[in-house]
């Protein structure tokens, strides 16, 4: 999001940051009418709710020095991506995000599709290098395995106590 705001900076331009949602598999939102459900409408407030997450956590209470518009869209995340391109003259800034083999295979990759379809530039972001950090960190907890902390400055971990006894 933050390499997003620093292009629009660049180029003097409105910061569009757009969140695909789809309503629930096999439900009657499911298919598009002019019918409103209340499963289609809780969809899509819970995406207008993820979508102001997702902002406040990227820049806070404070202004990010663009213009910023936020939109939900109702669709897959390339097509709706690449249905807000207005003209060849647009950035589309995607992010790669982390790709396990699992996820590979069930889910096409919208940076993939959106590098193939679009009619304007694209950048594709990739992940920070903290993100396979906090994948593993998070990968040893489930599992129950000890975290490696060889690296962390002395005094920065606190011992963790295995019985069942009391602090003095």
């Amino acid at each position: 999001m933050h390499r997003a705001r620093d292009e629009a900076r660049a180029r003097d331009a409105e910061l569009w940051v757009v969140l695909a949602w789809q309503p629930p598999l096999d439900g009657p939102g499911a298919r598009r009418g002019s019918g409103g459900t209340p499963l289609l409408a809780a969809s899509r407030d819970a995406a207008v709710a993820r979508l102001r997450d997702v902002l406040g956590s990227a820049f806070g209470t404070g202004a990010p020095g663009v213009t910023l518009a936020g939109l939900a869209v109702r669709g897959t995340p390339g097509a709706a991506l690449l249905e807000t391109v207005r003209d060849a003259g647009d950035l589309l800034v995607v992010g790669t995000g982390t790709r396990r083999p699992l996820l590979r295979a069930l889910r096409p990759s919208v940076a993939r599709y959106c590098l193939a379809h679009a009619p304007c530039p694209v950048l594709a972001v990739p992940p920070s290098p903290l993100q396979a950090d906090l994948y593993a960190v998070r990968r040893s907890i489930a599992w129950r395995r000890p975290l490696d902390t060889a690296g962390l400055p002395p005094g920065s971990v606190s011992p963790h106590r295995r019985s069942g006894g009391t602090a003095a």
